[in-house]
């Protein structure tokens, strides 16, 4: 190691100010190649690649938590001495870009239409080298070790010949298809979207129930509901279940649509549950995916009723040409005109999903799409997960995930988009249909499939494609299947099942089965799953709540290691966390703990030195060198487990509560006694503790450990293994003792009104363990005592049990106490408690109020009247001892 220059206690600034340092510390990374791969070493490989964010987004807190976790895990893989591979990217993200596009075309009162679809892409490429790289220089702040010249985008040269190469593949095994289905359809976009760009929330609609059939009550006739009334006009069929005698003698019957000349056949289906309204329910096959499924069982009309834009058509009947929500009203008012208006309730609350990317709420539509059979893709993920090929953390949620993949539906991957990768079908004159792969040329005259991929294609092939695929590359060889996937639970289904589904489909491919086995070989080896981000209040963050966080805003308050560490210290398996500036700050204030504690070590000439044998050191050096062993394989099992929660909080407590209130006190009293071997303990125990927090925190400590070891940098620093040493079990409880008797003594001189630092003379007695002896100039400073003098008159004792007997420490605090100021004050503080007592005794002896109060809220009165008999016995006990 490089000798520490000797002026480092002199080279750090007196106060911790991250927004000084932080630019030039990651810039400084970069440029030294710390996180740029070596394929070819002999390193074990360890990688993850980053789930791409949207090209026109900026990092949100969702992402913060993301990208510090994958952070943290490649930052202490490569400090392990591994050949550590984060590679990084962006997702074009189809919709979205091209929404950004259009509307600034629209500002000049364009639109795609008037530039083509050649010069319409030219002009979003445009938009994405001039606008596209706002989320990479938000991760740079952050401090992401990602391997910036691996740097990749799902619509580069070489992503793109791999979707066209796995798309020709998936078509020649007849995975791939064209079909009329349902599909969630946006009318202001006029494209299909998919499950996860459709966000459901409550509003307020109507329910309107109306009657088909005879308006006379003697003849056939069937009462229906429905929040969307419009689709009336698609009706072909209404539904009861076959149990249901009410309707029994109708099944198979058919009744007249008011407005169309359609006759409505009644089916009986087991989806139709008798208890809820009427029991009968309309059937809509091309417009609600329930009805869909009774439509296909029942092999019924589908005819569709709205054009692309949500605007009704081709009915036949005067409602043609108005939109869907238009139609909604004129629809009510002519059945209502007819006398079929049964009842109508307004306003009723119900879900709608509604497009993600353009608000408005979605059409369930039948379409012409392109779709991905995903059956046997589906088993293969599936089974992976049951083999343990591929390892979920938390476990708790594989049954979520075999609910989901062992009950998948065929993929919609088809958007009538420009933006995007263009799915390679032609089409011939006489209806003829050929995919053409990379490399090969399309039939002369025929023309290109209109639509686009949907963007979670491309992005199921990022595992692999990013590294080369369907080349057999280097980075394949020594980085696939990657390490880990860190993402949240809550795109589980979406976006990680279709990388598991693609990643086997591949994996019988010789370019990317390099181990030597072959068939199904998962893109990653685990999956570990975090929990959402709520607000200090545990809501949702959400831009409608206003209570999203900008992570940015919080770099710039606190700096990067104080959100990292926040959002660090809240991840669990699984497990969702809630988070406030008051978290923030906190995070602020240990790393500024951390840095005085650092300061003050080297600015008493600390400096990594062997330290001396067991026997030389004292019970707190044993002690604190013993914790910082056990907290080292704390935090060594925590990460192995994706604990990041534990492990920060083992690391905060023994940081703060242990080293810097304790040790670091304890070493100005031995310091003080000329103990030189202070400064080694001092300097292996931050050595360590920095080492450890680095992942999590990389600019402070790469900061104090450069500082204290002259290292070149804790990016490729070794991380701490076992030291060999255990923890001295004579000494814990010698310092444990110690530390009882101090807090003792303070809490002593808090009840006596005491100020910090305001010492008074004090006589240690009975003790007998002459160790305990050995601390009594520790617990003199740290409690701020003075050795007895002539003419000490003890005022008070404080008795402390110990592991070994009773210490009583005498004080004598004449002439340090007000004593009237003291009576007014604490008589003051009594009757304050007396009053609470009355208060909440009272209440608890009204049997009215016991009767009718929720049984927590009379707890929570029980407690309060505990703490006020306890005040009011404490101080009237002070006030008896200052007669």
């Amino acid at each position: 190691m490089t000798p520490r220059p000797e002026s480092s206690a002199q080279a750090l600034p007196k106060s911790w100010e991250p927004g000084a340092v932080e630019s030039d510390l990651y810039e400084g990374w970069v440029k030294a190649g710390y996180f740029t791969a070596d394929a070819a070493s002999s390193k074990p490989g360890y990688s993850i690649v980053l789930p791409p964010p949207n090209v026109t987004g900026n990092l949100h807190m969702g992402h913060a938590l993301d990208h510090t976790l994958m952070d943290a895990l490649t930052r202490r893989k490569r400090m392990q001495g591994y050949e550590v591979l984060w590679l990084p990217g962006m997702d074009h993200a189809g919709i979205a870009t091209q929404t950004v596009v259009e509307k600034q075309l629209a500002v000049d009162g364009k639109t795609k239409e008037d530039f083509g679809r050649d010069r319409f892409i030219e002009k979003v490429w445009d938009w994405k080298r001039e606008s596209g790289g706002t989320i990479g220089e938000q991760m740079c702040r952050l401090g992401d070790g990602v391997d910036w010249t691996r740097d990749r985008f799902t619509m580069d040269e070489g992503l793109s010949r791999a979707v066209r190469t796995l798309f020709k593949r998936l078509f020649d095994a007849g995975l791939i298809y064209q079909a009329e289905r349902l599909v969630n359809w946006s009318p202001e976009l006029e494209t299909a979207i998919s499950d996860l760009e459709v966000r459901y929330e409550d509003v307020e609609g109507e329910l309107v129930s109306f009657r088909y059939g005879s308006l006379d009550d003697d003849e056939p006739h069937i009462v229906v509901a429905t929040t969307r009334v419009e689709t009336m006009l698609g009706d072909t069929a209404i539904a009861v279940h076959p149990d249901d005698e009410r309707y029994r003698d109708l099944v198979g019957k058919t009744l007249a649509h008011p407005f169309i000349d359609r006759e409505i056949v009644i089916v009986a289906d087991e989806h139709v549950d008798p208890e809820f309204g009427s029991g009968a329910v309309k059937v809509t096959p091309a417009h609600d995916p329930n009805d869909f499924e009774i439509g296909l069982r029942h092999r019924l009309p589908m005819p569709s009723i709205m054009d692309t834009k949500g605007r009704i058509a081709g009915t036949g009947t005067e409602f043609d040409g108005q939109d869907r929500f238009e139609a909604r009203v004129k629809v009510r008012e002519a059945l209502a005109a007819e006398g079929r208006i049964v009842a109508e309730k307004r306003p009723y609350v119900h879900s709608v999903g509604h497009s993600e990317r353009s608000g408005e709420p979605i059409e369930p539509r039948l379409s012409l799409q392109w779709w991905v059979r995903v059956e046997a893709l589906a088993k293969a993920a599936g089974d992976a997960v049951r083999n343990g090929d591929t390892m979920i953390h938390p476990p708790s949620l594989e049954p979520r995930w075999f609910a989901w993949v062992d009950n998948m539906h065929d993929w919609c991957i088809s958007r009538q988009l420009w933006w995007g990768h263009r799915i390679p079908i032609w089409h011939g004159p006489d209806g003829q249909t050929v995919c053409v792969g990379p490399g090969e040329t399309p039939p002369e005259g025929w023309e290109q499939d209109p639509d686009v991929l949907d963007t979670w294609f491309s992005s199921a092939l990022w595992p692999f494609a990013t590294m080369g695929w369907p080349d057999r590359t280097p980075d394949l060889a020594k980085f696939y299947p990657t390490t880990v996937l860190v993402t949240g639970y809550d795109i589980l289904f979406f976006w990680v099942a279709r990388m598991m589904m693609f990643g086997t489909f591949v994996a019988d491919d010789s370019a990317i089965t390099l181990n030597g086995a072959r068939g199904p070989q998962m893109p990653f080896e685990n999956v570990f799953l975090h929990g959402l981000i709520r607000d200090e209040h545990g809501r949702k963050m959400s831009k409608s709540r206003g209570n999203g966080i900008d992570p940015l805003d919080w770099v710039e308050v606190f700096g990067a290691d104080a959100l990292r560490f926040t959002l660090a210290r809240g991840a669990s398996p699984g497990g969702d966390l809630s988070i406030g500036e008051d978290h923030a700050r906190a995070s602020r204030n240990f790393a500024t703990k951390l840095f005085n504690a650092t300061r003050f070590a080297l600015m008493n000439g600390a400096a990594p030195a062997p330290l001396p044998h067991a026997d030389d050191l004292t019970d707190a050096d044993r002690w604190i060198l013993g914790r910082m062993e056990k907290v080292r394989a704390e935090v060594d099992s925590s990460f192995d487990a994706y604990e990041f929660s534990h492990a920060c909080e083992s690391l905060y407590h023994f940081a703060w509560d242990e080293f810097c209130d304790w040790y670091v006190e304890l070493a100005k009293v031995q310091l003080a006694e000329g103990a030189n071997h202070t400064t080694a303990v001092l300097a292996c125990v931050l050595d360590t503790l920095l080492k450890l927090l680095h992942p999590v925190m990389p600019f402070v400590t790469e900061v104090l450990w450069k500082n204290l070891t002259g290292g070149e940098s804790l990016v490729i620093a070794d991380w701490p293994t076992p030291s060999g040493i255990e923890l001295d079990s004579v000494a814990a409880r010698r310092v444990n003792d110690m530390q009882k008797l101090v807090t003792e003594v303070r809490r002593f001189r808090s009840d006596q009104g005491l100020n910090d630092r305001q010492k008074v003379p004090a006589r240690l007695s009975d003790i007998d363990d002459a160790d305990l002896q050995a601390q009594a100039p520790a617990v003199r400073s740290l409690a701020w005592l003075t050795d007895d003098a002539d003419g000490f008159a003890p005022t008070a004792a404080i008795e402390v049990r110990l592991s070994r007997g009773t210490v009583t420490v005498e004080v004598d605090t004449s002439g340090t106490v007000d004593l009237a100021a003291e009576r007014h004050r604490l008589e003051k503080d009594l009757a304050a408690a007396k009053k609470e007592l009355a208060g909440t005794t009272g209440k608890l002896g009204n049997e009215a109020f016991l009767a009718k109060a929720p049984a927590e809220v009379v707890e929570k009165i029980r407690g309060r009247s505990q703490i006020a008999q306890e005040e009011v016995d404490r101080i009237a006990a002070r006030l008896e001892s200052l007669k």
